[in-house]
């Protein structure tokens, strides 16, 4: 059978589904569904080995915000993205202590450039609480690094987050980075977060060090968006739609190559994704509003 590539839970769930039959109950599997502001929310909790044997996946919580008709641009649609992807953030974080945001990827390879993007909308505060207390007190410290990318720094993203999260010292560190999806309907239209930290690159294929809880000794959340489809992927879902399934597997698995499927107009939906995340982030860690965020980032 073709090993169909996504890296969301939800997907990974129904690609099983589909393998073993819809009425076929998935052992050490829980999945929930909700709304927030609107938005559909996919709840994926993934409670013992046997879940992560069959969903490729660490156990941990799975949570996918189905922001489809965020591009509809209806009333208020921006700001109830972000309470959309801060609420359940909010969920995963610990209630107190300083947090290390860290944008992964290549701002310079577009469906690669959500974590930097994301990156630049998060309200920093660390030093702000050290040199002006009285005025940022109620705030939390918050940090952020832009790790780049291992063929421009010449360093791991993890050997540069270890490397910070020892002199800061954070309660948790918030990865963000770009994903792929089984499904072109879900690129640029899902936001995924989880509580069982990161494999940076994934997205584009390009994997390196994870960043969890195991290696930098605190809980890691990541959030991640689907930019792109896996060419072969999206070959073998499309001979499926068109009623061609004795298609030659073998084949399409040995043809796979490093190609990726992004949409056209991929670079404003990652500003305006990027800028959901950042806002969305500041939303879950500090006590304020869209209109104060705005400002003090202005």
């Amino acid at each position: 059978m073709f090993a169909k590539r996504t890296d969301l839970a939800l997907e990974a769930r129904e690609l099983w589904q589909e393998s073993a039959g819809k009425t076929t109950r998935l052992a050490g599997v829980k999945a929930t569904k909700r709304k927030q502001e609107g938005y559909p929310v996919t709840r994926v909790d993934i409670l013992d080995q046997r879940g992560e044997e069959a969903l490729g996946k660490p156990r941990g919580t799975y949570l996918t915000v189905d922001l489809t008709t965020f591009w509809q641009r209806r009333e208020d649609f921006f700001q109830r993205a972000v309470r959309a992807v801060g609420t359940p953030l909010k969920e995963l974080v610990p209630t107190e202590g300083p947090v290390l945001v860290v944008g992964l990827g290549n701002r310079a390879m577009t469906p690669d450039a959500v974590g930097p993007l994301a990156a630049d909308h998060v309200l920093v505060t660390r030093h702000l609480i050290s040199a002006m207390p009285r005025q940022f007190s109620g705030f939390r410290p918050v940090s952020v690094l832009r790790t780049g990318v291992l063929g421009t720094t010449g360093v791991e993203s993890a050997e540069s987050v270890r490397g910070l999260s020892a002199e800061v010292k954070p309660a948790c560190v918030i990865a963000v980075d770009a994903l792929a999806s089984r499904r072109t309907g879900r690129v640029c239209a899902a936001v995924q977060l989880s509580d069982t930290g990161i494999i940076p690159g994934s997205g584009v294929g390009n994997h390196r060090s994870p960043l969890n809880a195991g290696t930098l000794g605190v809980p890691v959340i990541s959030i991640g968006v689907p930019t792109v489809v896996d060419s072969a992927t999206l070959a073998a879902d499309l001979l499926e739609e068109s009623g061609i399934t004795d298609y030659d597997a073998k084949a399409l698995q040995a043809s796979r190559q490093n190609l990726m499927v992004t949409p056209r107009d991929i670079d404003q939906q990652v500003r305006d994704l990027g800028k959901v995340i950042g806002y969305g982030i500041n939303w879950a860690l500090q006590d304020l509003e869209i209109d104060e965020m705005n400002a003090l980032l202005s």
